[in-house]
């Protein structure tokens, strides 16, 4: 009950949208530590997907540097990455795919050296423990009376649409991002489906029951396992890999304290100590 409190209550803040503290702690004593007394701020961007775990990723890393404040802005990675190319003030990116990535890199935004695969997902098709849906999973999904489904912007809505068309659902093409909410329904028969703008929107939307199925990651579903139902676990080889890479970004405004704090968060980041905690998340965090 604990874990789905604090789950749906982080989901809550991600749909907001706001710019949240991420393990923030007020500068305190600490055993075998001296109270400090200059804080640091670092701006961290993350993958909606990701608003649970590095909560708690963030409050392991203040047991040890209570000086650094840690702001977490979650969202979509491709509304990250946006923000980030407008010139939003960023220390690390935290990305759900490698594509919005390698656009943070083809900019010239990452410091050298500091981009790392962090962790693996994988896409699950859902529904209410309490549904009838008969719904099995995304091959016949169209049977559902609504689904909720992120865009083609958002990673899970492209990796979706990649399965959905090695699945023969949705006619090949070179980026099945480009398919748009009302293309995958015509092509599903004309099922209802509510788009959404990042995975937790989806999550939730199944969980309070406007939507009777939808397309999210298996990490999403921790602290639900009493009101959700995995239909289909989806096979990377139908979506492709759902890597996380997290990079250090050039950020023009941080002062040499604020790179510093974000470095040491960073290297926390990709650590082995962090590694637990994403395992405990449903997260798999054998990558290369």
């Amino acid at each position: 009950m604990k874990n789905k409190i604090i789950a749906f209550s982080l989901l809550c803040t991600v749909i907001i949208g706001s710019l949240t503290g991420c393990g923030e702690q007020p500068v305190q004593e600490t055993e075998g530590m001296e109270e400090t007394s200059q804080q640091t701020e670092i701006n961290v961007f993350i993958a909606a997907s990701l608003s649970t775990v590095m909560d708690e990723v963030a409050t392991e890393f203040n047991k040890t540097h209570p000086e650094i404040t840690i702001n977490c802005n979650a969202d979509s990675s491709g509304t990250l990455l946006t923000q980030i190319e407008e010139g939003a003030s960023c220390d690390i990116f935290f990305s759900a795919a490698k594509k919005q990535m390698d656009a943070i890199e083809a900019d010239g935004l990452i410091r050298d050296g500091k981009r790392t695969n962090v962790v693996n997902n994988q896409v699950v098709v859902v529904a209410r423990k309490d549904s009838d849906t008969l719904v099995t999973g995304l091959a016949d999904i169209g049977l559902a009376e609504s689904i909720a489904l992120a865009d083609g912007s958002v990673p899970v809505g492209r990796y979706t649409r990649n399965a959905m068309v090695a699945l023969d659902l949705l006619e090949e093409c070179d980026d099945p991002s480009v398919y748009t909410t009302a293309q995958v329904s015509e092509a599903l028969g004309g099922v209802e489906i509510s788009e959404q703008g990042n995975v937790s929107k989806v999550l939730l939307a199944v969980v309070e029951g406007s939507c009777e199925v939808g397309t999210t990651y298996y990490s999403d579903t921790y602290g639900y396992e009493d009101e959700l139902e995995i239909l289909e676990y989806v096979s990377n080889e139908l979506t492709g890999d759902v890597i996380y890479p997290v990079c250090r970004t050039i950020n023009d405004e941080a002062d040499d304290a604020e790179i510093a704090a974000a470095d040491e968060f960073y290297e926390y980041i990709i650590s082995d100590e962090a590694k637990t905690i994403f395992d405990k998340y449903y997260f798999d965090t054998d990558v290369r």
